[in-house]
C-alpha cells in the first residue's frame, strides 16, 4: 500500500502503487490497517473483501455509495472504478484482494458471482469476535514467509467468504437486474485454468486462441464459458489487468504514455488510449495530471 501525505487535509492518502494491487493485479493481497482516503477512484482486477473492525468508512462505487461500520463485511468486484472518500480517524479494516483464479475456487451460488461481476456489493453484519482474530492472523500468516501458513490463510479466507452466503446478507446496487448470463452457470476448472494462464501472460501478446489452448479447450467454447462465468469476454479481462498496471505506472513513474502502453501489454498507444478512456473517462495523460495535481493540493 502506497501512502502519500496530503497537503490539503494533512493526513495520509492512498495512491495506486506499481508494487501494490494495481501494479500486480494477479497477486493475492491481504491487508490489516487504517484505511487511508483516496483522492481519485482506482480499479484492480480482483474481488475485494473488506471487514471493518473499528470506526467507519464510505465508498463511492461505479453505481452506488456504501457506508460500512464496525462489525460489517462486504465483497465487491474491484474492476469497477471505486473510491474510499471517507474514513474515520479510528477506523481499522482488514481483508484481501482475490484474483479470479482464487475467486472461482469458491463454491458460491452462480447468481452471486454474476451480480458481483455486474457491479453489486454484498454486505453482511453477521460477524463476530472470531473475525477480529482471524483477519489479522490471515494477513500475518500470508506474509510470514511460511508457505504452509500462507496457504492455510488463503483456504480459511475462502471458506469464510463462502460462509457469508449461508447467513443473512444484503445486496447493495443501484441496478438489481443481473445482466450476466452466469446465473445458471457454475465456473468450471476450465475457467480456473484460463485465469491461471492469463495471470502469467497478460503482459505478453496473447489472444483468445492462446488462452483456450492453454486450458485444453476449443476457442469458441472457451470464450463462451468465460463470458457466462464472469460476465465479460476473455479479452476484456486481459485488458483490465493491463489497465490496472498502467494506472499505477502513470501515477508512480515518469515514463511516456507510449512507454506505459508498451510496458502494460498494449500493442499500440491508440488501443491503450481507447481502453483507458473507457474505464477512467479521460485520456491517460489527463489522468496522470489530475491525480498528481490532487495529491499536490493543486
Amino acid at each position: 500500500m502506497d501512502l502519500a501525505e496530503s497537503k490539503i487535509v494533512e493526513r495520509v492518502i492512498y495512491q495506486p502503487g506499481i508494487c501494490g494491487i494495481e501494479g500486480m493485479p494477479t497477486r493475492l493481497h491481504f491487508f490489516h490497517a487504517h484505511p487511508p482516503i483516496m483522492l481519485c477512484a482506482h480499479w484492480h482486477a480482483q474481488i475485494e473483501v473488506n471487514y471493518v473492525m473499528r470506526g467507519s468508512v464510505h465508498y463511492r462505487m461505479a453505481g452506488h455509495d456504501l457506508r460500512l461500520g464496525a462489525g460489517q463485511m462486504c465483497i465487491f468486484w474491484g474492476g469497477q472504478p471505486h473510491r474510499m472518500d471517507a474514513s474515520s480517524d479510528d477506523s481499522i479494516y482488514a481483508g484481501a484482494h482475490l484474483p479470479l483464479v482464487h475467486f472461482f475456487r469458491m463454491r458460491l451460488p452462480p447468481a452471486i458471482s454474476a451480480m458481483l461481476m455486474g457491479g453489486a456489493t454484498m454486505l453482511t453484519s453477521e460477524t463476530d469476535c472470531a473475525d477480529d482474530r482471524n483477519f489479522p492472523r490471515w494477513r500475518n500468516w500470508a506474509n510470514s514467509g511460511d508457505e504452509v501458513k500462507a496457504q492455510h490463510a488463503v483456504e480459511e479466507l475462502l471458506l469464510r467468504v463462502e460462509r457469508m452466503f449461508m447467513e443473512p446478507y444484503t445486496i447493495v446496487s443501484t441496478d438489481m437486474e443481473c445482466k450476466s448470463e452466469s446465473a445458471s452457470v457454475s465456473p468450471s476448472f476450465g475457467v480456473v485454468r484460463m485465469c491461471d494462464f492469463i495471470a502469467a501472460n497478460f503482459l505478453e501478446e496473447i489472444d483468445a486462441v492462446d488462452i483456450a489452448a492453454a486450458a485444453g479447450l476449443h476457442p469458441k467454447y472457451a470464450m463462451n464459458l468465460f463470458r457466462k462465468s464472469t460476465g465479460m469476454t476473455l479479452i476484456k479481462y486481459v485488458t483490465l489487468l493491463r489497465l490496472s498496471r498502467a494506472q499505477a505506472m502513470l501515477i508512480n513513474g515518469n515514463d511516456s504514455v507510449l512507454q506505459v502502453a508498451m510496458d502494460s501489454g498494449f500493442g499500440s498507444v491508440s488501443a491503450f488510449n481507447k481502453a483507458f478512456r473507457q474505464i477512467a473517462g479521460m485520456p491517460p495523460s489527463d489522468f496522470r495530471r489530475n491525480v498528481r495535481a490532487a495529491a499536490a493540493g493543486g
